[in-house]
């Protein structure tokens, strides 16, 4: 298995589902268990920070990044080609960024329970927008917020690119003014 690839074997796609899922229920029974009840609402407080933020650095990475500079644009440019593939970063580096870019930093800034409420919120947020993204390619929309988000991101690859870069939510688009081209 190489670790760096961007298309995946289903075996590798489907990890990434079991990896981030795995990691949020052991580091959410952490602090259940380990956690003084005084910093409860402070995980819960950073988790929910944690996810907000995710859904604006989704918006962000998408639009300034994958669409941005190469050697990115030209990976993206990929999965705009070929939606039904199997293509995404590998787990191995949004862990590597989690625990470098939030948990380490946050821990270092403020303390170990600041830093599992941030991380849980960014990979909870990851993970839903891991499922999302997953569905808008290939799963069949049931109830209207997904059809929505079937909708808009069909429209995002149909516009080459060039707007509606949020999978998870359209705010971000509506607040920088990228829904339609």
């Amino acid at each position: 298995m190489t670790l760096f690839k961007l298309e995946h074997s289903r075996t590798e796609y489907f990890a990434d589902f079991a990896v981030y899922t795995v990691a949020i229920f052991l580091a959410s029974v952490y602090v259940a268990l380990y956690a003084p009840s005084a910093a409860w609402l402070e995980v819960a407080a950073a988790a929910a920070a944690g996810l907000a933020t995710f859904s604006l650095l989704e918006y962000l990475v998408h639009r300034f990044v994958f669409h941005g500079p190469e050697p990115f644009r030209s990976w993206h440019a990929e999965h705009h080609r070929r939606p039904q593939a199997l293509i995404g970063t590998p787990t191995i580096v949004t862990g590597a960024i989690l625990v470098l870019v939030i948990f380490l930093p946050a821990a270092v800034i403020g303390n170990r329970w600041l830093a599992f409420g941030l991380s849980l919120g960014m990979a909870m947020g990851f993970l839903a927008y891991g499922w999302v993204h997953h569905w808008t390619h290939h799963g069949r929309a049931r109830t209207g917020w997904m059809k929505n988000r079937k909708r808009v991101h069909a429209i995002h690859h149909g516009s080459g690119g060039v707007c509606l870069y949020g999978v998870t939510t359209s705010v971000w688009d509506r607040l920088f003014r990228s829904v339609s081209v």
